[in-house]
């Protein structure tokens, strides 16, 4: 079983990444991080009548390309922690409603897929699974719609104002045991920090100061 020390459990069963995706749209793909992801679309609608499906099939892709990796099929998948940017987890629901996987929904803004690794190691480490999938989406445009303005509005951004990603990551974790995989070795679930910021549009603010009270 998972040894509890102060707020960090440490796990026995050393959950292992069989795989991991990554898709993205046209503005990521052209970044640094370019040739690392597994698929880039260079239409942010992916053909899509509206955002909020785009950013649907962004994790239905993430996710099948996960399996595909993993070799696993959808009936091998114990559960799937999922969640996006959108109300009630829309975009995660109808992206993955399909696969007939058991399905817990996340919200946990830019920490989901961190949540997301800690709920399906949790659960291997339970015992209760074996095998789940760990995924999370966002769109910038969906996320502009939802958060600020439609895009449609027309309103301009703030010189502090963040670019949302649009792209999904997925991993398929197991309690397969190999010496070559990557594991979770531990699990650490922080508290509510209220840092002060009032500015809306300044997320980086919001986030960086949790680096400087790391010591060295």
């Amino acid at each position: 079983m998972a040894i509890k020390k102060g707020k960090t459990i440490i796990t026995e069963k050393k959950p292992s990444f069989l795989s991991s995706a990554a898709v993205v749209g046209k503005k990521e793909g052209e970044g640094p991080l370019g040739s690392e992801f597994d698929k880039i679309f260079e239409d942010t609608t992916l053909g899509q009548d509206c955002w909020e499906k785009a950013e649907s099939f962004l994790m239905k892709n993430a996710v099948m390309t996960a399996l595909e990796k993993a070799g696993k099929g959808m009936e091998e998948i114990d559960g799937i922690f999922a969640g996006d940017l959108l109300n009630q987890c829309t975009g995660s629901a109808f992206a993955l409603r399909e696969f007939g996987i058991p399905f817990a929904g996340l919200y946990g803004a830019c920490s989901t897929m961190a949540l997301s690794l800690i709920c399906a190691a949790l659960a291997i480490e339970s015992g209760g699974m074996s095998t789940c999938i760990a995924t999370t989406s966002s769109h910038f445009c969906s996320a502009e719609k939802q958060f600020r303005f439609p895009l449609e509005y027309g309103g301009q951004r703030a010189p502090t104002a963040q670019w949302t990603v649009t792209g999904s990551g997925a991993a398929v974790v197991s309690d397969t045991e190999a010496d070559n995989l990557p594991y979770i070795d531990k699990v650490h679930i922080g508290t509510i920090e209220d840092l002060g910021i009032t500015d809306a549009a300044n997320m980086g603010a919001a986030m960086a100061p949790v680096d400087v009270k790391i010591e060295p």
